[in-house]
């Protein structure tokens, strides 16, 4: 073709690849070396809509390392499937007025087909989706594998609650303490729940992180503060009208004589026993019911405020009777639900205090700290010694947290305690489009699991699938009748279904045997491919699903289904893609398909832009202007590459050649930097540009072809056919020439105020000082020293000189 022409060509590559299986990797052969293989995988899509620029760029990234680490002799395993289930699809499918089944396989029809018209290396014969029977039959089977160890169990918790709408939100469904579809304030509610005992392993995902070693630190942060493992003591409090004991944890037990004031959290279990008969009731339970609807981060973030239950407390170290009073800041999911305020050493105590006129009494100074009048705040310091405490005053801090804890467990008023922010996993939703699970509830035998051979519980076709109240599921009667597992009476179905994370917690070990029949995966295909070599997503999903997955694979290492304790060896967190100033999302009508693009400029300039943008690993602004500078490039690679004729391996081009290969090389394989590789071969391509004919042309132009393949493989594919070659998808990466990277001398840019004035040869031995004299001495440069003087001389190594006068 004399004009690139991208429609033709990527139809054409696209055709051979799938025909020749191109990217399908066959598992091992029993004892296989596992140093052969590579698993790159990006984290699944939620069908709940077709693909957008954002999505492709994170695609992308998977889609560079999986060409690049195929060519350097790696097996490659880069699979791709469907988070199928859960409220992202189910809400699309209410908004349109669809089943979510038949939503959910539409958009999954379609994101394959965006998928393959990019033409991405992805061995489709491993695809999955969650919503399967094939898929949640084996997340069921595993549900059952964690009821047998005592990991999955039923409690009462409290919900989120939309009286409107008759149903359970999640609590990214609530904005503003209302109901994120209809407007109305949400309530707190207490519903029967399915949780996972995912605090059994917090030390574990704690102590393990070690494994971690390429994980962003980012990332490692964020999951020891949501573990939040903490020191401290369990300290008893008397309430002496109803005669029982509220238990609190503390890090700072040596701040006990502190405590002005008592809070419970709105959602307590007490609170309405406490209030009682009290003239607070009415406000306290209502102010209670509408906070405890709010969620953590909301709660977090407002002024705190709260109510006096009447009710007061006794501190056990002095027997001062404090007051109760029912805040927002204090959450359940934290601690007991209760706290000792110490206004005049924690922040948000002390605003608090301040806010209703509660007292605020320091107890802990710094050492040879002046005494500060009561009412201040002392920020903790190092060298604390306490004051104002009774038989432990001055004594140092860490010295009176011990004395004070044996002085309470002596009196059985507190003791040592190590305490967790994490909390139990809650997996139910009272929703319709979610993995069944698989538990019967019997008169006589109460909660009974189905047996392994009865899976999978189907989820039933139901016409109404709204919620409205209750589970979906409920309706379905024929369904939910069903005979005991153990004694064959009357029994009934669990209505509720997974949480659709329970579904991504397990499915990149699917993946490594996604039609096996008999169980969820040979450990032996699991073991050679996991854990996953390069692992990329975004970093919201940081704490739940990375965590969740992290937990499941050590429980599945504890029972004999993996050798592996952790999923990810490698993690990769890339940036957002912004669009008018905002992260690209349907909800904010800012997302760009990338069908459009594709259609008028084809799939490798879509490919090429979203890496060239910027870092990966940074958010990016999409501009049109940018996108059009890489159609350009492309036109020129395709007039390049045809027109080189130049024979041999030597001189500038061959040079500039191996120099581009020792940086690409590099920059993917090493440093995981994916846009400057792009950069290094444009300007390969810009110098080949100009003299197509010089010696080294040729070769030049095939190392520009070949390293440009795993960025836009149509093209690449294409040109290297037209240079008499096959097959550059299975060609070994190229490998730099040691000798044409060992350079004698380097073209010197001389500046003179940033402006560049001369460029001359100058040799790589030279000091800094010998190229400060050669720049002042070039004739150029003394026409514009004319006498002025010097003031500073700039050098970049091998590369510039700046004199500033």
């Amino acid at each position: 073709m004399e004009t690139y022409d991208p429609k033709t060509i990527e139809a054409k590559w696209q055709r051979v690849w799938a025909d020749e299986r191109a990217f399908n990797v066959p598992n091992p052969e029993p004892g296989a070396e596992p140093e052969a293989k590579t698993y790159v995988l990006e984290m699944l899509p939620y069908p709940s809509g077709e693909l957008h620029m954002g999505h492709v760029r994170n695609y992308m990234l998977g889609d560079v390392i999986a060409h690049f680490r195929r060519r350097m002799g790696y097996h490659v395993l880069r699979p791709m499937g469907y988070d199928a289930f859960g409220l992202p699809a189910e809400n699309a499918a209410i908004q349109e007025g669809r089943h979510p089944r038949e939503l959910t396989e539409r958009n999954i029809a379609a994101i394959r087909a965006q998928m393959q018209r990019l033409g991405w290396a992805i061995d489709w014969d491993r695809e999955v989706s969650t919503h399967e029977p094939e898929y949640y039959r084996w997340t069921q089977w595993l549900f059952l594998k964690f009821f047998e160890q005592g990991l999955s169990y039923r409690k009462e918790a409290p919900v989120k609650w939309c009286p409107f709408d008759q149903t359970v939100l999640a609590n990214e469904q609530v904005i503003d303490g209302r109901c994120e579809r209809c407007g109305t304030e949400v309530e707190a509610k207490n519903l029967e729940q399915w949780f996972f005992r995912i605090t059994a392993y917090a030390d574990r995902l704690l102590d393990e992180m070690e494994l971690l070693e390429d994980w962003p630190e980012r990332v490692l942060t964020m999951q020891r503060n949501w573990i939040g493992r903490s020191e401290g003591a369990d300290v008893l409090f008397r309430v002496e009208e109803l005669d029982i004991d509220v238990e609190v944890f503390t890090t700072r037990p040596d701040t006990l004589f502190g405590a002005t004031f008592f809070v419970l959290a709105p959602e307590h279990p007490l609170v309405p026993k406490l209030v009682s008969g009290t003239p607070q009731e009415t406000e306290v339970l209502e102010y209670a019911r509408h906070t405890a609807a709010r969620s953590a981060v909301e709660r977090e973030e407002k002024e705190k405020d709260g109510v006096f239950t009447g009710r007061y407390a006794t501190n056990p170290v002095n027997g001062e009777r404090i007051p109760i009073w029912v805040a927002d800041y204090v959450l359940m999911e934290y601690g007991t639900g209760a706290i000792m305020a110490v206004p005049a050493h924690d922040e948000r105590d002390h605003a608090f205090a301040q806010r209703y006129g509660l007292p605020i009494r320091p107890v802990v100074l710094p050492e040879g700290g002046e005494a500060v009048e009561e009412g201040a705040f002392l920020a903790h310091s190092e060298n604390e010694r306490l004051v104002d405490s009774g038989e432990f005053s001055g004594m140092a801090a860490p010295e009176a947290q011990k004395a004070i804890v044996d002085w309470l467990a002596e009196r059985g008023l507190g003791r040592p305690a190590l305490r967790y922010r994490l909390r139990d996993w809650l997996l139910s939703r009272q929703r319709y489009w979610g993995c069944p699970i698989p538990i019967v509830y019997c008169g006589s035998c109460g909660i009974v699991p189905v047996p392994e051979s009865d899976l999978p519980v189907l989820l039933p076709e139901v016409e109404e699938y709204l919620p409205k109240g209750r589970s979906p599921l409920a309706t379905a009667e024929d369904w939910l009748r069903v005979p005991c597992p153990s004694c064959g009476g009357e029994g009934r179905r669990e209505t509720d279904t997974m949480d659709t994370f329970v579904d991504s917690s397990w499915y990149f070990i699917r993946y490594c045997d996604p039609h096996n029949d008999r169980a969820p995966f040979d450990r032996g295909i699991a073991d050679f491919w996991l854990p996953v070599n390069q692992y990329i997503g975004g970093i919201e999903h940081a704490i739940l699903h990375l965590l969740y997955a992290r937990f499941f694979t050590k429980v599945m290492n504890d029972i004999g289904l993996v050798g592996f304790r952790e999923p990810f060896a490698r993690l990769f967190t890339q940036g957002m893609l912004y669009r008018h100033g905002a992260k690209m999302s349907k909800s904010k009508g800012n997302v760009i398909s990338p069908d459009d693009y594709i259609e008028r400029h084809g799939a490798d300039a879509v490919r090429l832009y979203l890496l060239f943008m910027g870092p990966v690993d940074q958010d990016a602004e999409w501009q049109d202007s940018g996108f059009e500078g890489v159609v350009r490039f492309l036109n020129k690679l395709w007039r390049a590459a045809q027109a080189a004729s130049g024979e041999g391996t030597e001189g500038p081009l061959a040079r500039k050649a191996n120099e581009t290969i020792a940086k690409v090389t590099d920059d993917v394989g090493r440093r995981f930097v994916l846009n400057t590789p792009i950069a290094a071969v444009m300007e390969l391509v810009n110098e080949l540009a100009r003299d197509p004919e010089a010696p080294g042309a040729r070769f030049a132009a095939e190392t520009a072809v070949s390293l440009i393949q795993p960025y836009a493989p149509h093209v690449a594919e294409e040109l290297w056919s037209l240079r008499g070659h096959e097959r550059l998808w299975e060609q070994p990466w190229p490998v730099a020439e040691e000798a044409q990277l060992r350079r004698e001398t380097f073209e010197l840019v001389i500046q003179v105020n940033g402006k560049v004035r001369d460029r001359v040869e100058a040799s790589v031995e030279e000091s800094e000082e010998q190229l400060v004299e050669r720049a002042k001495a070039s004739p150029r440069v003394q026409a514009h020293l004319d006498g002025k003087e010097i003031r500073q001389a700039i050098v970049v190594p091998r590369k510039l000189v700046n004199l500033v006068v």
